[in-house]
């Protein structure tokens, strides 16, 4: 998407370090891109991993996520030991069991406010997913998260362009880049055709939205991962070595 790149973004660093920053607007992003990154692959997680049902996978899932944010569990976390998804979901695992053993304590996040998650979309990607096996459901977390990342970046890009007035762009990249399928995939020149551009501009546009998208992708992937290491793993498994 876009070509090479010597360097990486150096800006939304990660949210770990921001969880453990005495200013409280810091904080309070960390906070944000944790929820945000994170809460749908932890209810999917909670659902087909332990086998809960919709409403009962809601309360774990917002009573984890205030726990996390309460309680600055994730200075438990070390780097050296493992990515930081390994370790939220050995935390959701443990809270799960936790909660199991004290189904009489107060739901939700102890009576506090509860966290504005959208679980019906949540829901409504599940009803026609595959359960995976259950020995692969812990991959399937994992790739859930990088599904979710994807779709933010993409979404982002969508909303760039259409700040920048550039919605010739963001045509030709869905009409080419997200086509359904393959065989329908139209030429460049087809493309020129049938929105009236020439099909030098058709490359241009569609070069230019991949490195819209790449950067997007990077600076979103710096601020979801927990250290450098885990950036540049996470960078190889998405997008292959010679991105790194």
């Amino acid at each position: 998407m876009g070509g090479a790149s010597p360097s990486f973004p150096s800006t939304r660093p990660s949210f770990v370090a921001g969880m453990g920053s005495p200013a409280p607007a810091e904080r309070a992003r960390a906070a944000e891109v944790l929820v945000r990154a994170y809460w749908k692959p932890v209810y999917k997680y909670v659902r087909l991993r332990f086998q809960k049902a919709n409403e009962e996978a809601k309360d774990l899932t917002q009573g984890f996520l205030s726990q996390a944010l309460e309680k600055d569990w994730l200075t438990r976390f070390d780097a050296r030991r493992g990515s930081f998804r390994s370790f939220l979901r050995l935390s959701v695992e443990g809270f799960v069991a936790n909660e199991e053993k004290a189904r009489g304590r107060a739901k939700r996040g102890g009576g506090r406010s509860p966290l504005a998650l959208d679980f019906d979309t949540a829901e409504g990607e599940l009803s026609g997913l595959e359960p995976p096996a259950p020995e692969s459901v812990e991959a399937w977390f994992e790739a859930e998260w990088r599904r979710g990342l994807f779709a933010a970046a993409l979404a982002e890009l969508e909303r760039v362009l259409a700040e920048r007035g550039q919605s010739a762009r963001a045509e030709v990249f869905r009409r080419y880049d997200l086509a359904d399928d393959g065989a329908a995939r139209p030429t460049y020149a087809e493309l020129g055709r049938e929105l009236g551009l020439d099909e030098s501009a058709v490359t241009n546009h569609l070069s230019a939205a991949r490195r819209t998208l790449r950067e997007i992708l990077l600076a979103r992937l710096r601020e979801e991962t927990a250290s450098e290491e885990e950036f540049r793993a996470e960078l190889r498994a998405l997008l292959g070595g010679s991105w790194t």
